[in-house]
């Protein structure tokens, strides 16, 4: 997916950033290496996942990768040089990134072409969504260098397939077709490559005009599910729907029912 940045885009080197009528479009942009991740990429994810956080303009959030493919995850050119201490706190500043997504109350797509590998796989799963490019592969290249998953590839995968499909994965280090991954339920939605960009702003848009304060809540609430009980969610819900009653976006859409016509949500 070629990204042109223009005036209205921002951002650091090796990432831009963009917010057009609610939706924040977050580009990694190392092209010519694949979009491999760099100090300078994952800080400013961080920064613009910070920012999303407190910017009620923002309802929705795009992750995607300049150039050829999606990202690459880590940069094989600088592996083996690296000092154990590096690579921890490297991996440290990825799962802060990887947690800050998983804890924003607002919905991240990832839009994927090309390829996401390694950590680059992982980035993606992190996110709520992921639409794919037909010509998408993704590959937990782990294994082909001797190293064991980060970015919480052995978090997610069993929880999105059974433990021998994520074991396979692991294991071989072999690419997954798009077609595949949705078959697996990994991906929501396949468009053709040509006319990605056009799909994922129209799937984006979406969202804009949907109650973002209950979507955050509903996606704490599903990844809670990850390690509570059936009683813990079902409190959850009981408490944050005591609190849901009395918001703007609720009354609006129970007005917007009886009126016949389609709600005008706030976020609120």
């Amino acid at each position: 997916m070629s990204v042109e940045s223009s005036n209205t885009a921002e951002g650091t080197k090796d990432f831009l950033v963009q917010i057009d009528n609610g939706v924040m479009l977050l580009t990694l942009d190392r092209p010519n290496a694949l979009n491999a991740f760099s100090p300078e990429m994952m800080m400013g994810l961080q920064k613009s996942i910070k920012e999303a956080e407190s910017n009620d303009d923002v309802k929705v959030l795009v992750l995607r990768g300049n150039g050829r493919a999606f990202s690459a995850g880590g940069d094989v050119k600088t592996m083996g040089e690296a000092a154990p201490v590096d690579v921890y706190n490297h991996i440290g500043h990825l799962n802060q990134l990887i947690e800050q997504m998983r804890t924003l109350e607002k919905p991240i797509i990832a839009a994927v072409h090309g390829f996401a590998a390694g950590a680059g796989f992982n980035l993606a799963l992190a996110c709520d969504l992921i639409v794919a490019a037909e010509d998408t592969s993704f590959i937990l290249s782990f294994a082909q260098v001797g190293l064991v998953s980060d970015g919480g590839g052995h978090y997610f995968l069993p929880r999105s397939l059974t433990p021998y499909q994520a074991k396979e994965l692991l294991f071989r280090a072999e690419p997954l077709d798009a077609k595949t991954a949705q078959q697996w339920g990994l991906v929501n939605h396949i468009y053709p490559l040509a006319e990605m960009e056009e799909k994922v702003k129209e799937y984006a848009a979406s969202f804009t005009v949907r109650p973002t304060k209950a979507i955050g809540l509903m996606k704490r609430l599903t990844n809670l599910a990850d390690t509570a009980t059936l009683n813990d969610i079902l409190e959850a819900e009981r408490t944050t729907q005591a609190m849901m009653v009395t918001t703007e976006d609720h009354l609006e859409g129970v007005a917007a029912f009886k009126e016949k016509r389609r709600p005008q949500f706030k976020g609120k």
